[in-house]
């Protein structure tokens, strides 16, 4: 088993608060009502959405077909952090065992966000994760990012 860490930043004219209350702490109507042609459904199968909760994230047929399960390992809403790992599912492909990922959500001097994110790929035996996979699973998250985006900037009362 090994750890491959990347680590990138992402920026956005949204404050931090309205990002994180949107993404993290409404994610399961949010991410449903901005991407559907991504992700199709996403079911609590333990907890209550809190830490230590287990969510299946569904794929929509416009998306990648599949699903993956991922169990939320810290939400603070005080400094606006988010980790979460996925634990199973397509997303994993046969080199992974697991996925660990760590968002922060900072003020940038202009009033909108940085976000800072480590993700952490745990692989299985002596597979090998190379720098190129992990900036191509990143391109993928800003991708679903710059979609949520452009849904705030378009109704600049949601999520105030």
């Amino acid at each position: 088993m090994g750890v491959f860490t990347y680590e990138h930043e992402t920026s956005s004219v949204i404050p931090p608060a309205r990002i994180f209350k949107a993404i993290i702490l409404d994610a399961d109507n949010f991410i449903l009502k901005v991407a559907p042609q991504v992700i199709q459904k996403i079911e609590i199968i333990e907890g209550d959405g809190g830490i230590g909760s287990i969510r299946k994230v569904t794929f929509s047929d416009g998306g990648k077909t599949g699903f993956f399960k991922q169990i939320n390992e810290v939400i603070d809403t005080e400094n606006l952090k988010f980790h979460y790992s996925v634990i199973e599912g397509e997303v994993l492909g046969d080199k992974l065992e697991k996925a660990l990922h760590e968002i922060k959500y900072l003020a940038s001097p202009n009033g909108g966000t940085i976000v800072k994110t480590t993700d952490k790929f745990i692989t299985k035996g002596d597979a090998e994760f190379s720098a190129e996979e992990a900036k191509i699973a990143y391109e993928k998250a800003v991708g679903l990012f710059k979609l949520f985006e452009a849904y705030l900037l378009a109704n600049p009362d949601a999520y105030n």
